[in-house]
């Protein structure tokens, strides 16, 4: 079996119902099992539903997480969950950082630091979401994403913890927009990301593109991404099989069984 080249991940948000998060990842579930990208091991799959499901959704898809975790390890918080009660249901990921969480509830670069340290410390990964708000240069979106990659991580250098990070860039313009961001201007980004997280010993890093992507995306910046981050466009299962089918593509692998879907937006 092959190593894992890409990393693909899903968030349902607050989209789904418990019911329907669990069909839904039946589905996904039954289309891994077929698709050549997944067998081989080209593809790793994760997802992150709404925590109600994440102790089911562990017995179906075994790379699921959480799309949030307190800073705290315990205590009189009402409503948090830990980082060590995600680890004991069964997580394996934890979105940190994510631009609504910092636009809606207030979250900044402390809090984000204290959540990634707290996910790294019980031996998840943290699904860090970085980007830039306005549309600039390359250039200027790689500085602004370092700087928050720096400030994710200034806790957990601190306190020497090392582990897996998926780097999860999504600019926020083009979350939830039409199209993603063109193909020349993520590789700009992301391929010079990559080299710069590589530098880092502590870490185990990935790049991931997120921000409407869908089919035929991957197969433009696939040498220089390590997966994508999927949004709406993967609510229905079987339009994974578009993104798995240029998994196939870039790799070589057959997706003969797996006929691609029509594209929609994150």
């Amino acid at each position: 079996m092959a190593a894992t080249r890409y990393l693909i991940g899903m968030s349902t948000k607050m989209y789904f119902s418990h019911a329907r998060t669990l069909q839904w990842c039946r589905d996904v579930a039954e289309l891994s099992r077929r698709h050549p990208a997944v067998t081989t091991g080209t593809v790793e799959l994760f997802v992150l539903p709404g925590f109600l499901s994440i102790t089911e959704v562990a017995k179906i898809i075994p790379s699921v997480g959480a799309q949030d975790v307190s800073w705290a390890e315990e205590g009189p918080y009402t409503g948090e969950v830990s980082a060590a009660q995600l680890a004991e249901v069964g997580a394996r990921f934890v979105e940190v950082g994510h631009a609504e969480r910092r636009r809606l509830f207030g979250e900044d670069d402390a809090i984000v630091a204290a959540k990634t340290a707290a996910v790294l410390r019980h031996g998840l990964a943290p699904v860090l979401c970085v980007g830039e708000t306005d549309r600039g240069t390359p250039r200027q979106a790689l500085g602004v994403c370092q700087a928050q990659i720096d400030a994710a991580l200034a806790t957990a250098r601190q306190h020497s913890l090392r582990g897996r990070v998926v780097i999860a860039y999504e600019p926020v313009w083009a979350i939830g927009a039409a199209e993603p961001a063109a193909a020349g201007y993520i590789t700009e980004v992301c391929g010079p990301l990559r080299t710069w997280l590589a530098q880092d010993t502590n870490i185990a890093g990935a790049v991931i593109y997120g921000g409407s992507a869908g089919p035929g995306l991957l197969r433009q910046i696939g040498e220089h991404v390590d997966g994508l981050f999927l949004g709406r466009f993967a609510h229905d299962a079987r339009a994974i099989s578009g993104i798995l089918d240029d998994v196939s593509f870039l790799t070589g692998t057959d997706p003969a069984d797996s006929p691609r879907r029509p594209r929609s937006s994150r």
